[in-house]
């Protein structure tokens, strides 16, 4: 089977991606206002861990077949 060209650049589902949006855009929000971030690029980060692993243990899945 062929890989996903997109899975390649993003690793998100969907719902992720909706989050990862939703997360930017709060934190642009709170930025502006001058208050601090660093709550919400924290779940940014343990977001963006959670999709690489699972995308690396698909990867490592195909690699067995």
């Amino acid at each position: 089977m062929a890989s996903d060209p997109f899975e390649q650049l993003a690793p998100y589902t969907l719902g992720e991606t909706a989050r990862m949006v939703g997360l930017g855009i709060r934190i642009t929000r709170r930025q502006a206002k001058g208050k601090p971030t660093k709550a919400l690029e924290k779940k940014a980060d343990r977001l963006q861990e959670q999709a690489e692993q699972r995308a690396g243990a698909a990867a490592k899945a195909r690699k067995k077949q």
